[in-house]
């Protein structure tokens, strides 16, 4: 957080507004106090006031509000709820469905997003805006069926198939000095050039980036869907969780913690990209070291690590600025076969997402899962990618519209069914970058510090030691990166959200 946003915290109305100063307050008060946390980017307590006003008048325009909040929070199945609340109590309220469709569309259901959108430009056709996001949500649902009409089938070559053909006519200009493959395989010489070439905001070749993508896929396609680690007792081990296209923070975590090696192996626990805008920097850099450390250094695949996040939220419009739309394509290919989970010296799984629906989840049935594809909207496969915990027991409807919220009594249950210590997963943010739950048997690491340059927060990191698998938390905050903001190259249909 800079100085200036401190500062406007300190004068905010939201923050005059403490819990205890709230009594008493009336609906339209408690409006007012959650606009104005809005307004400073405090949504978790804009939610609080709004709900407070719900709970003395249950106003659409509450509902609508509040909704707007669990946009930002990335609560989406929280935000649909009530955008929908919104507008069963008034029909006629736009904004309920603007903000219906902004929720729609952050869960990639752009058809139902269309159909909101179509009611807001029936309702004022004179709106221009309401009819530029009405034509751009109807593009994407163009493209859509395009692509699923002429999706190639099993008989045809796939992207990689096709790029591994061109590789030879692809030629190295004269004038290229950036980091150089020798016969084709990545050195420590190599991964460090990359490194500074990035740091220098300089780009590696295509043909180097092509090879690179062809090899990694090859060497995920022979993992198993549950990867197992071991970690001699001597020996550290790290864990670190949504990186999100912030590259200088990932060079910052090296810094701190030492480069990947034999001697000092990582795990990347999923969401390497979007959001931030330097997410082909950091996915390049990850894959490098997965080719030069295959045994001591490990990524899970993320709820990001998908099509539909990436043409939303900035990965795929960045690969094609920097590269090829034909890229792109290769990248969805790649991540289809990242693994979805780690067990680490058969005591700790680390997953992206959490745990599952059921009680009689093994980790035998996680190995058989068949992930080849993109990300399901139900069972185990979604859940390792979406779930979160909770604090209450049980299990509840998730936030985020996708996978389920679990107790400590569903985490206790599964470590006990599959002999297991704790569980590992990202996926959130946290203001310390981490967080400890469900008795210490549910372990939240976040690695991305002042999440998308405005939520404050810390990032953090993980190490074990083989020797009792105690995890240590290092945090750290934001390190400056060049002037190209968070999200410079999402979809524009964005502009519904932010």
């Amino acid at each position: 957080m800079s100085d200036g946003q401190e500062e406007a915290r300190k004068l905010s109305p939201c923050v005059e507004n403490s819990h205890n100063m709230t009594e008493g307050m009336g609906a339209e008060q408690l409006k007012e106090a959650a606009n104005a946390c809005f307004k400073n980017q405090d949504y978790n307590r804009a939610i609080e006031l709004y709900t407070k006003a719900i709970e003395l008048n249950p106003s659409a325009v509450y509902y609508a509000n509040r909704s707007f909040a669990y946009l930002k929070t990335e609560c989406f199945g929280y935000a649909l709820n009530d955008a929908s609340k919104a507008i069963s109590l008034d029909s006629s309220y736009v904004k309920g469905y603007y903000r219906r469709a902004a929720a729609y569309m952050s869960m990639g259901k752009f058809k139902l997003a269309l159909k909101d959108l179509e009611t807001v430009t029936k309702a004022r056709p004179n709106d221009k805006d309401a009819k530029i996001k009405f034509t751009e949500c109807s593009k994407i649902v163009r493209q859509m069926a395009f692509e699923r009409a002429i999706a190639v089938d099993d008989t045809k070559k796939s992207v990689a198939e096709a790029i591994s053909a061109d590789l030879e006519n692809m030629v190295i200009e004269s004038d290229y000095a950036g980091p150089m493959l020798v016969d084709g395989t990545v050195t420590l010489e190599f991964m460090l050039s990359l490194m500074e070439t990035y740091k220098a905001e300089g780009k590696l070749h295509r043909k180097y980036a092509y090879q690179i993508l062809l090899q990694v896929k090859q060497m995920f396609m022979t993992l198993p869907s549950l990867v197992e680690i071991s970690v001699p007792d001597d020996s550290k081990f790290t864990v670190c969780g949504d990186i999100h296209g912030q590259f200088y923070d990932l060079m910052n975590i090296f810094e701190l913690n030492g480069l990947p090696s034999p001697t000092n192996p990582y795990l990347f626990n999923g969401d390497f990209v979007d959001r931030g805008s330097f997410s082909v920097e950091c996915i390049f850099v990850l894959f490098g070291f997965k080719l030069l450390y295959p045994n001591h250094f490990y990524m899970a695949r993320g709820n990001h690590e998908s099509e539909s996040m990436n043409k939303m939220y900035g990965f795929d419009g960045e690969v094609k600025a920097k590269y090829t739309p034909k890229m792109s394509e290769l990248f969805t290919e790649v991540y289809n076969w990242l693994p979805l989970a780690h067990l680490i010296n058969k005591k700790v799984l680390a997953m992206h997402g959490g745990l599952f629906s059921r009680d009689d989840v093994t980790l035998d049935d996680i190995k058989k899962i068949d992930r080849n594809r993109q990300p399901p909207e139900e069972g185990l496969m979604c859940e390792l990618l979406w779930s979160d915990p909770q604090p209450q027991p049980g299990r509840s409807a998730s936030k985020r519209g996708v996978g389920v919220q679990f107790g400590p009594d569903v985490t206790k249950n599964f470590l006990e069914l599959n002999g297991l210590d704790y569980i590992i997963r990202s996926h959130e943010v946290k203001s310390e970058g981490y967080e400890v739950a469900h008795d210490g048997r549910c372990i939240t690491v976040f690695s991305a510090p002042n999440y998308c340059d405005t939520m404050g927060n810390k990032g953090a990191f993980i190490t074990l030691r083989g020797s009792d698998m105690v995890p240590q938390f290092t945090t750290y905050r934001a390190v400056s990166h060049p002037n190209v903001k968070p999200m410079a190259y999402a979809s524009s249909i964005l502009s519904l959200i932010c």
